[in-house]
């Protein structure tokens, strides 16, 4: 094995990835029962994995997305959404959310992102959210450290 050769993580950890897939499964129902819209859950997952680099996941997500009756020209703008008006102002705060939360920006005013997300979703909406841009972030790490 060469040493710069990407580790098999299914192989040496997949009783890690076995419980990664339980918290990934659980935010799923997450998204169901607390009624966030399916386009906000693949519009938080792309917009990260863009952020992230992260080119498996950017694939999988648009595929996933466009199953799911998502238009190819808001997939094709996402990258772009705050200069472009295909993004209701529910969906723009989840991206502003999500975007800080990827980023991490000492300077970002997260009281601010908090109240425009309370103005379009509840706690638990936001808790289920949040609990996405984790999962996907998590997800892109691993993914990326197989580059």
């Amino acid at each position: 094995m060469s040493t710069n050769e990407a580790v098999k993580y299914e192989r040496e950890i997949p009783e890690i990835l076995t419980q990664l897939g339980k918290v990934h499964t659980a935010i799923q129902g997450a998204v169901e029962a607390n009624s966030l819209p399916r386009a906000i859950y693949h519009l938080i997952q792309l917009r990260a994995s863009q952020i992230n680099g992260c080119a498996y996941c950017i694939k999988m997500h648009l595929r996933e997305a466009r199953a799911d009756g998502e238009s190819n020209d808001r997939l094709d703008r996402l990258i772009v959404w705050r200069h472009v008006e295909d993004f209701s102002a529910a969906e723009r705060a989840a991206l502003a959310w999500t975007e800080a939360l990827t980023t991490i920006d000492a300077s970002a005013d997260y009281g601010d992102l908090r109240g425009e997300l309370r103005a379009h979703y509840d706690d638990k909406q936001i808790g289920t959210i949040t609990s996405v841009v984790m999962m996907i972030n998590l997800w892109n790490r691993l993914q990326v450290s197989k580059h």
